[in-house]
């Protein structure tokens, strides 16, 4: 059992605890008198019941600038209760829609680390593919932050937060294209590494490529709503897409136009994929907005997003076939 600490700043008498605790699953609270005016509200909840209560919050008659909330992780809580053998048939945990929003509005940005991430990661990933040492292209991927902004796309794209969506492209696009200008002046300098099985695969695309990135945008996907960012679903992302823009890169510094088509092709479909299973694993795990109009335009943006994206690898894929049997 998986918990949370909300603690809640209100005034005196806004919060009715006893009414909260027979509507929502809380563990336990407790209450504290900070000033005349104002009162400390401690609630400890499982991880799977946050969200109703942050709701339940927003909901109340004029609460806008009411209260203050802090949401905190729990290691351990004593003495441990009995788990009904029901819990262990609840729906997939996962964090809060507040939660889950703070972390992706904080990937959706361009920042100086972010920047020198991403041009470090390049170069990197640049000098183990002219090497052909996978060792090396795995360290770049390590390094990479491409995962936040790819996801916070997705993750924007079922809510319909337009603003959010484009602040996360520009941020995904930097994030492709820095690999790509790097690539190129180094394919610009040096001469195409033909006998690196690390450029070569990038050179070649399957239908199987396309079932390897959905496998990797929902992995990323599950990893962020369960709030398990490990390094190994990153590299998995990264892998998908930092090696084919390099590669890409790396043939247009040479200026042959028609041998980048291969690896174009396995990064648009690599990022389309990705998307793709990110916004499904989103909507599945039931993430949505509260009122009714956020509601609507969020239906709206998810059918959008998954016919857009869809028709694209649909697209792709037909290339694919084509390539492959030409």
């Amino acid at each position: 059992m998986n918990l949370q600490l909300l603690e809640i700043y209100t005034p005196r008498g806004f919060l009715n605890m006893e009414e909260i605790k027979e509507t929502f699953p809380v563990v336990a609270y407790w209450t504290f008198e900070e000033t005349e005016e104002r009162m400390l509200t401690k609630v400890l909840l499982e991880t799977n019941d946050v969200e109703q209560i942050l709701n339940y919050l927003e909901k109340l008659p004029g609460s806008k600038n009411a209260y203050q909330v802090m949401l905190l992780p729990v290691q351990t809580f004593l003495p441990r209760e009995e788990v009904e053998e029901v819990d262990k048939e609840k729906d997939l945990e996962r964090a809060s829609r507040q939660e889950l929003y703070t972390a992706v509005e904080v990937s959706s940005h361009t920042s100086i680390s972010y920047m020198w991430f991403i041009i470090f990661s390049s170069i990197v990933a640049t000098v183990g593919i002219i090497k052909n040492s996978p060792a090396i292209v795995i360290g770049a991927m390590v390094i990479a932050p491409i995962i936040g902004p790819v996801t916070a796309v997705s993750f924007a794209s079922v809510l319909g937060d337009f603003k959010l969506i484009r602040h996360s492209l520009l941020t995904s696009l930097f994030g492709v294209g820095i690999p790509i200008l790097v690539a190129t002046a180094f394919g610009f300098f040096f001469p195409i590494p033909t006998s690196s099985s690390e450029f070569l695969s990038r050179t070649d695309i399957q239908i199987i490529d396309v079932i390897a990135a959905l496998a990797a945008g929902a992995a990323g996907a599950l990893s962020f709503v369960k709030r398990n960012e490990g390094a190994l679903v990153g590299v998995m992302v990264s892998v998908a897409l930092l090696p084919p823009a390099v590669v890409f890169g790396m043939i247009l510094g040479t200026g042959k136009w028609e041998e980048a088509v291969v690896p174009f092709l396995l990064l648009m479909v690599n990022v389309n994929s990705i998307l793709l299973s990110a916004v499904i694993v989103f909507w599945v795990s039931g993430i949505k907005p509260t009122n009714w109009q956020d509601i609507q335009n969020a239906n709206n943006s998810r059918k959008l997003s998954l016919l857009f994206i869809s028709s694209i690898c649909i697209v792709l894929v037909t290339a694919i076939i084509f390539i492959n049997f030409i």
